[in-house]
């Protein structure tokens, strides 16, 4: 599995209020209403229902129709919830990818879930088929989710379901264009695109007041090796929150991809290939900064020497793994002054997030 592999509010309030200004001026016939905190799983309020229904969606296994809004969705992906919350409406089951977070949902999405509560499914042995149909979907949601065929077809046969759009990696195709399938399939393609807008207007004004960014390189590499390998990622997967910032994702990364879609396996005597202008450690707790030391060639890296490099806490890890849009606010919020620092080369090896 390509970028799963991993030891693997201010910012919601905003985004919703741009929805909301956006849907006002649409032609589309959406609504400029959001669901409200406290709003039961399953349920929205009238406006935030209402949408161009019937929606059509095109995915890479064939077209989907949703008849008519709706109000029991389920993500059987990694991170759609996600987009989901973002785009008013609250589903009524979530995935669990890791962390074990309340509900399979993240800080950066706890304001738009508010007191809802859905059912929390697993992929460790496959999809829950079974649990899902007991659900009573009306909407499968898995465009971050892997699913082949065979797995279409079955969800299909409890509800519209939409994957991966064409041509998309198995996992963490764009983050942009998995939100234009989750707001097409909530008949709300308007709202969708107001939401992605946003996110790339708010990247460029913080790369606007930090033109020291533009053009430095940078490796994003997860916390720690396994079997001697710490995997990187290259340019287009998961990156954009850096590109969008100006940085250019290491190229050196580039001739080293083995699969379109999987991160880079970088051995500890290799480790030279990683080092850039920039680093950033995607570490989840202290003993990861500390596991990295032990290793002979980590002070080796320029970046780390010269305290070029970030090291995240476990939540800002997981909002650049999630490469979502609320996710991403995250990530700006909480990322843009350490690399501030990494770019001055001030950055304290100790790990910085929400708190650092």
């Amino acid at each position: 599995m390509m970028s799963v592999k991993r030891p693997l509010l201010l910012v919601v309030v905003a985004l919703v209020a741009t929805l909301a200004l956006a849907a006002c001026g649409s032609d589309e016939g959406s609504s400029s209403s959001d669901t409200p905190a406290g709003t039961t799983a399953g349920s929205t309020t009238a406006d935030a229902a209402a949408g161009a229904f019937p929606a059509t969606v095109e995915h890479k296994f064939g077209t989907t129709t949703v008849p008519s809004a709706p109000r029991r969705i389920v993500t059987v992906g990694l991170t759609e919830q996600d987009t989901v919350l973002a785009l008013g409406h609250t589903p009524i089951a979530t995935t669990e990818w890791y962390g074990e977070q309340p509900y399979a949902v993240w800080p950066w999405a706890r304001a738009a879930l508010g007191d809802a509560r859905p059912e929390v499914l697993s992929n460790a042995d496959g999809i829950e088929y079974e649990r899902i149909a007991a659900l009573r979907p009306d909407l499968i949601i898995g465009v971050n989710a892997g699913l082949k065929r065979d797995d279409y077809e079955k969800l299909s046969k409890l509800a519209p379901t939409v994957a991966s759009g064409r041509g998309s990696t198995e996992y963490f195709s764009p983050w942009y264009q998995q939100v234009e399938l989750v707001a097409a399939a909530l008949g709300k393609p308007a709202e969708g695109r107001a939401l992605i807008e946003q996110v790339r207007a708010d990247y460029a004004s913080a790369a606007r007041a930090h033109p020291q960014f533009a053009g430095k390189t940078v490796t994003f590499s997860q916390n720690g090796f396994y079997d001697g390998m710490i995997y990187a990622y290259p340019d287009g997967l998961s990156t954009d929150f850096l590109t969008m910032l100006g940085f250019t994702i290491n190229p050196r990364l580039t001739p080293l991809i083995q699969r379109r879609g999987e991160q880079v396996g970088v051995s500890e005597e290799r480790i030279d290939v990683l080092d850039a202008d920039v680093m950033v450690f995607a570490t989840e707790r202290a003993s990861d900064i500390a596991a990295l030391e032990k290793v002979p060639t980590f002070e080796t890296l320029r970046a780390v020497a010269d305290s070029r490099a970030v090291f995240t806490d476990g939540t800002l890890a997981g909002a650049m793994y999630f490469d979502t849009p609320l996710a991403l606010e995250y990530v700006l919020e909480h990322l843009t002054p350490q690399l501030a620092d990494a770019v001055a080369g001030r950055s304290p090896r100790r790990m910085v997030g929400a708190a650092g």
